[in-house]
């Protein structure tokens, strides 16, 4: 027999589980159906744990520059595993304070994969088998992950998506960065500023391309100023990956060998094997479509 909810939120991303926290404290019974971790990319792969990495590149910044300041310290080095520990330790702390609130609120949790079933039912397939759900409403808070590269993918070695890059097993020589948004950018400074030598490829005319112009213009010159080489109005026509590294075709015809690349080109929509399909929900190239109050056509 089916477990009955008022809500059930599908994803537990900051969307969806700020959405189940409202919802319960405005006396739905809620559940919130998670196949990975709670929190979602942005606090277990994303926003969060870049953050802590990003500020242990400053520290390690401002320790070289100390004689600047007119302090002496000893040769500075640094140990990539514990940096990519305290990183991860971040991420796990603000996950478990997910967890609390979930607690506190009294919303349910339902690990495993959610499907669609029309009228208000859901099945969960999780580690204990499948069970089943009903709501009066559904909210779907699937989130995204890594678009990749359709003539290469990430192998976790040499070719490496945002999730790779956050928990590296060596540290990059040589590195391409392939795209320039928020998570290019991003990972592009830390690397550089623990001393890759960090090359960027963007195929618009401009790095941070959905910002301000103005802001484009002044990133481009502080990451430039900072050793990085940036190609704009650029892309990549093939890259193989190989035991010792990455051999890149920029386009153009021009040919680099780096020791790893990551492939940040934007995001795709969790929305396949969910029941969309079945049920007629309209999605655009996998985003779904909604009118002005958030509601699907169904």
């Amino acid at each position: 027999m089916a477990e009955r909810y008022d809500l059930i939120v599908l994803g537990s991303g900051p969307g969806g589980y700020v959405a189940a926290i409202r919802a319960a404290q405005l006396g739905l019974k809620t559940a919130i159906v998670e196949r990975a971790e709670l929190g979602g990319v942005c606090l277990n792969w994303g926003c969060i744990p870049t953050k802590a990495l990003l500020r242990t590149a400053e520290v390690w910044h401002n320790m070289q520059e100390a004689e600047a300041f007119g302090l002496t310290a000893g040769e500075p080095s640094f140990d990539l595993k514990k940096v990519v520990t305290r990183s991860r330790q971040v991420a796990g702390q603000l996950n478990g304070g997910v967890k609390f609130l979930m607690k506190k609120n009294k919303v349910t949790v339902v690990e495993g994969s959610g499907t669609l079933k029309g009228n208000g039912r859901m099945t969960v397939a999780g580690p204990n088998g499948t069970v089943d759900l009903e709501a009066k409403d559904i909210i779907i808070a699937t989130g995204a992950r890594a678009r990749e590269l359709p003539f290469a993918k990430a192998d976790g070695k040499r070719i490496w998506t945002y999730r790779h890059a956050m928990v590296p097993q060596e540290m990059p020589t040589k590195l391409l960065v392939i795209g320039s948004g928020a998570i290019g950018v991003e990972f592009a400074s830390f690397y550089s500023d623990m001393g890759a030598e960090v090359t960027i490829v963007e195929m618009l005319d401009r790095i941070l391309p959905v910002e301000d112009e103005e802001v484009s213009a002044f990133v481009h010159k502080a990451l430039t100023k900072q050793g990085m080489k940036i190609h704009v109005s650029s892309g990549v026509d093939k890259l193989e990956a190989g035991a010792d590294g990455v051999k890149a075709t920029l386009k153009g015809g021009a040919v680099e060998t780096y020791s790893h690349a990551i492939v940040a080109i934007g995001i795709v929509p969790n929305s396949e094997n969910i029941g969309l399909e079945s049920l007629g929900v309209k999605t655009d190239r996998g985003h779904i479509v909604t009118d002005g109050y958030a509601r699907t056509n169904v």
